[in-house]
């Protein structure tokens, strides 16, 4: 396809996706060598900005949109991934749920029919059932939090508001393996992340996980979706926390190929609702306590809510964020990603009794893995990043005959044969079969030979099974990076309430651990030897005896001592002074009415703070 503008020849063939930045060869060497080509160039798409526009969008809700407009500190640092110019622009995400309200005035404009489908009607239209009591308002809530569109005066905005988003309806319905699977395995070469807030019960007494398809479905998505660079599975972690379960009862959540997303409130407390266990990654945030607006998203029948929340309103918070990575280095893999994300979340004021040092230095909680995640540092992050080196797994067989396991039970297993290939570990798995006389008595817990304990599982005790675990497989996430290389050890712990011998005089034991194999995941680079992104090079040029910023150059914003990459809400960008030589540029103040602006006065501004409406001929702010 030629397409011609004098004097330039613009031509245009199938064989090359859109934004690829490899030369496509054949055509390559045929225009080199055609005498009348005296020159010729691979278009590639630029990140272009326009100018004016501030970063702060001005949908009506934004104010109440406090876990990305820096009313909590920190907050998911939204603002700042936007002011680089990533919106999640040819990133493509689904959320396998209850359906999607595709005619949303908030979602309509980035919604995409090829990332969804209804398993459930077996048909191409996700729009969900309306009637007894509207009850599948879910998947359009979570949609909403991704890629709900900006600057439309409708509701708030998405994480990654220049994504296309799609919906796929399953969970209104039987739900079979060969339906998660189906879900699973949509448009791999299509759609880059799917975002799944569901799993088995979380009544505490469960243990379960996918079926034979969907692991199948979960393996050839990392194996080979997303051009062989794997698709992108984005997990919330378990609403369970009343019922005392744990994520790792979820396999799932606790599969190595999803990211699973764990929750906390505005002000670094812990949801009631939350489960722990090591196979979260990261967390965002859920609910707050302080005030009755909870997460802010589309709603059915083209409504608002701000009253989204649980476990399932941290993922989609997450699969945004990523999208915004991937739009800045679209060839991450699916462990590129994970990689990404520890290295951009931090504990922050994250609260929690169990907070621990592995072994290289970070920080990490069964509650919130490695901490609240960044999108700043991620997308950052994520533009340098250098590929890791293939996954290399390597099987240790720990337990050669049935042991009884009593009230205690510690195993140890010297590992030095997988020191060839693995030098610094990802995931690492314990797959186990035992009888147990009560499952949920028994603690399962991993230490490393860096001195890393990771507890597998938590007393659950609800959970009063007596099929003990079969060939059940744990995951954690807490020993990245480490090396492997020394003796690894296995404690099992009766902690239950009452102890469950059977009492002294009692020859029955409570069980035994028949099998015990650790599976290391990791690769054989030195990965702790790359430095850490989030030492961010001093963006100031000068500061004062106080330590504050006065000079952050002519690209950044000064702001109240320190470097910003945006104004934030309630200030405008400006010059700081009139003269030509001082280039620098600081945050200035909108008028006291205004949310959002483009100047110091009343009528100037661009967006209203919550309970006042915006005035589009004299840009000014009023109550109604």
């Amino acid at each position: 396809q030629v397409m011609e503008g004098e004097p330039y020849y613009h031509f245009r063939h199938r064989g090359t996706r859109q934004r690829a930045l490899s030369r496509h060869w054949g055509w390559h060497m045929r225009l080199t060598r055609d005498p009348q080509v005296l020159w010729f160039e691979q278009q590639t798409v630029k990140r272009r900005a326009k100018r004016g526009a501030g970063v702060v969008p001005t949908d009506p809700w934004f104010p109440k949109q406090w876990y990305m407009n820096n009313d909590v500190h920190p907050d998911l640092n939204i603002l700042t991934a936007w002011s680089r110019g990533y919106t999640g622009l040819g990133v493509v995400l689904t959320v396998l749920d209850d359906g999607l309200e595709k005619d949303h005035p908030d979602l309509a404009a980035n919604y995409d029919p090829l990332a969804s489908y209804d398993f459930n009607s077996n048909d191409p239209d996700p729009q969900p059932r309306y009637g007894d009591g509207d009850k599948n308002w879910h998947g359009t809530r979570c949609a909403g939090e991704v890629a709900a569109v900006a600057n439309n005066r409708v509701c708030g905005a998405g994480v990654a508001y220049n994504a296309r988003i799609g919906g796929v309806r399953m969970l209104d319905g039987s739900i079979m393996d060969i339906v998660e699977a189906q879900a699973l395995s949509l448009q791999p070469q299509y759609i880059h992340i799917y975002s799944a807030s569901w799993g088995p019960e979380d009544d505490g007494r469960t243990v379960d996980g996918p079926g034979v398809l969907a692991a199948a479905a979960f393996h050839r998505g990392v194996s080979q979706g997303r051009g062989g660079l794997g698709s992108i599975f984005i997990w919330a972690s378990g609403n369970g926390g009343t019922n005392y379960d744990n994520c790792n009862c979820d396999g799932y959540t606790n599969s190595i190929y999803t990211v699973s997303v764990g929750s906390v409130l505005g002000d670094g407390h812990r949801p009631r609702y939350s489960e722990s266990c090591p196979a979260i990654l990261t967390t965002t945030y859920s609910s707050r306590t302080t005030s009755k607006v909870q997460i802010v998203t589309t709603d059915l029948h083209h409504r608002c809510t701000d009253k989204h929340t649980g476990t399932s309103a941290s993922a989609p918070l997450a699969a945004g964020m990523v999208a915004l990575a991937l739009e800045a280095n679209p060839a991450l893999t699916w462990r590129d990603l994970q990689h990404l994300i520890i290295r951009a979340s931090k504990p922050a004021h994250l609260q929690a009794e169990d907070w621990a040092q592995n072994g290289v230095g970070r920080r990490v909680s069964h509650y919130y893995g490695y901490g609240l995640l960044d999108a700043g540092l991620l997308v950052q992050a994520a533009r340098t990043w250098a590929g890791t080196r293939p996954q290399e797994k390597c099987s240790v067989q720990a337990v050669q005959a049935p042991r009884e396991i009593g009230s205690k039970l510690t195993i140890s297993t010297d590992v030095s044969s997988c020191s060839k290939s693995i030098r610094s570990l990802e995931h690492v798995q314990v797959q186990l079969s035992l009888s147990y006389s009560r499952r949920g008595d028994l603690v399962v817990a991993l230490s490393s030979p860096m001195g890393t304990t990771s507890t597998l599982v938590t007393v659950r005790p609800y959970d009063i099974s007596p099929d003990g675990y079969k060939d059940w497989t744990f995951m954690s996430t807490h020993f990245w990076d480490e090396n492997p290389k020394g003796i690894w050890t296995l404690q099992l712990e009766n902690k239950g309430d009452d102890s469950n011998t059977g009492g002294p005089l009692s020859l029955l034991s409570p069980g035994q651990l028949s099998s015990f194999i650790l599976h290391l995941h990791g690769t054989d680079e030195d990965m702790p030897a790359r430095r850490s992104t989030a030492t961010a090079t001093d963006e100031c040029l000068r500061r004062d005896e106080l330590g504050y910023c006065e000079d952050c150059g002519s690209s950044l914003y000064t702001h109240q001592g320190s470097c910003l990459s945006y104004c934030p809400p309630r200030y405008y960008g400006q010059a700081r002074s009139a003269t030509p030589r001082d280039t620098a540029r600081v945050c200035a103040s909108c008028h006291p009415s205004c949310y959002t602006c483009q100047g110091a006065s009343a009528t100037n501004c661009t967006s209203c703070p919550s309970g006042r409406t915006f005035q589009d001929t004299t840009h000014t702010c009023h109550h109604p």
